[in-house]
């Protein structure tokens, strides 16, 4: 599976906001910001925080995908 959070870094841009910034307000670690920059999974209550401090929704912040095999085929 693959998940991407360019949605939440893409809105981190439009308030003006660094990782960091988010990190202090929604009172999340540096490691689960780590996760996400490498599209790793994080929990829904993480995602249900930043949410609630951005003003947003899961579909603003989070993208999946489904994973392809080596040959390009589902």
């Amino acid at each position: 599976m693959a998940v991407s959070y360019n949605g939440l870094w893409k809105l981190l841009i439009d308030k003006n906001m660094k990782k960091v910034d988010m990190m202090n307000q929604v009172g999340i670690s540096s490691s689960t910001v780590a996760k996400m920059t490498n599209g790793e999974l994080v929990s829904m209550k993480v995602l249900e925080k930043i949410c609630e401090k951005l003003d947003c929704d899961f579909g603003d912040i989070v993208h999946y995908s489904k994973d392809h095999d080596k040959d390009g085929r589902q």
